[in-house]
């Protein structure tokens, strides 16, 4: 799945944070991005509806249709469906200078992997099933979405030490957000690089 060719520059670092519904991958990764300009956020697209309190920049928001045509024109990097929508990253060209990242469902981290296999992956969990649960109807999921997500969350996690991520709980969002940026300066300090 996904598309040909190689989207990323040579210099760009991709990093995949992935994670179940509920753990705060949104809030953390605009947090992560607003911070520090040497990241860039590829965003998704997905045929799931917008939640009533959800940023429409989260996502593009596109039809069925519009996503499956994508598909065949072979326009993505990784794409996935869950819990009936299609999610999926577009072929991108980052920015001159800056580092990817991704925030992507496991399925779609392990397709990323299989073609950027020098990928940073950070798997983002709750401190607990009750504040997964919290989150997620907090957010607006319906409740059975939330149970499906609760019940995915198990063999997501399974999923991302088969992937050997780098699994950060998300207790506060300011110390998740400098344990992230910790991980991502390692693997570009491993690169040769230190700044845009």
């Amino acid at each position: 799945m996904g598309a040909k060719g190689r989207p990323m520059t040579a210099d760009s670092l991709l990093v995949v944070v992935s994670g179940p519904g509920g753990v705060g991958k949104s809030t953390v990764v605009k947090a992560l991005v607003d911070r520090y300009p040497e990241l860039w956020l590829s965003r998704s697209w997905t045929t799931r509806k917008r939640r009533p309190t959800e940023d429409p920049e989260a996502y593009v928001f596109v039809s069925r249709e519009e996503f499956e045509a994508r598909i065949e024109a072979d326009g993505f990097l990784e794409y996935a469906e869950f819990l009936g929508n299609y999610y999926g990253t577009p072929v991108f060209v980052p920015p001159d200078g800056r580092d990817v990242i991704l925030e992507i469902d496991v399925q779609g981290a392990r397709q990323v992997l299989r073609r950027e296999t020098e990928a940073v992956l950070i798997f983002l969990q709750a401190p607990s099933q009750e504040e997964q649960l919290a989150r997620l109807r907090r957010r607006g999921d319906p409740e059975e979405k939330v149970a499906q997500r609760v019940q995915k969350a198990t063999q997501e996690a399974d999923a991302g030490r088969e992937l050997n991520a780098q699994i950060v709980t998300n207790f506060d969002i300011n110390e998740t957000v400098e344990i992230m940026w910790s991980i991502i300066e390692k693997a570009r300090a491993a690169q040769g690089r230190t700044g845009l």
